[in-house]
């Protein structure tokens, strides 16, 4: 009977006790809309990507260096390198050279970082209205909805219902939509090329 729990028991602890810590150093993201990561994070510029390099040593990451576009929010500098981390495990994000992207970071110690968290994204032309539509709706909170029943607490929120399995709705609010604040106070959905009512 010691013999088969030495066999059989014993490694079996031990494989799940990796499967445990190898989990625990998996990369986790909050389910959050796009509007909402952009609107939490520091720095959101349209690049392009020149080339891939080892980090400089300041950073135990990857580093790409970058042709910056424009600047949609944060500071008004030019960035030439971004930082992300070395493997997906810890959140870091593979891009594509030659590929621009709508990028979302934040400053660490005066250097762009981004992660996956942060889901840069290769641009596209229709990324114009939208961002500009996020911009309008960084005072409006995003409340997701996975299973109903479920509500808003104020008129400063948007129901997020994407998730739900029996959505009624056609429109993909993370891929079209922008909850933006109307000028009675309350915000509202409203697809890319809609323009906000006013009240």
């Amino acid at each position: 009977m010691m013999s088969w729990m030495k066999c059989c028991v014993f490694p079996l602890v031990l494989l799940c006790m990796w499967q445990l810590q190898e989990g625990a150093h998996a990369c986790s993201c909050l389910l959050t809309h796009p509007q909402t990561q952009f609107c939490q994070s520091g720095v959101v510029i349209r690049a392009k990507v020149v080339a891939k390099k080892a980090g400089d040593g300041k950073f135990n990451n990857v580093k790409y260096d970058i042709k910056h576009i424009t600047t949609i929010k944060g500071p008004k500098i030019p960035f030439y390198t971004l930082y992300t981390a070395s493997n997906p495990a810890a959140c870091g994000v593979t891009l594509t050279e030659g590929v621009e992207y709508l990028i979302k970071g934040q400053m660490i110690d005066g250097s762009l970082h981004v992660s996956s968290c942060n889901y840069p994204v290769p641009w596209k032309s229709s990324h114009k209205i939208l961002v500009e539509r996020y911009l309008m709706g960084c005072d409006c909170k995003i409340t997701g909805c996975d299973s109903v029943p479920c509500g808003i607490s104020g008129p400063t929120e948007c129901l997020w219902t994407d998730q739900l399995t029996d959505n009624s709705v056609k429109v993909e609010q993370d891929k079209q939509c922008a909850c933006i604040k109307r000028s009675d106070g309350s915000c509202a959905w409203y697809q890319e090329a809609a323009s906000p009512k006013k009240y």
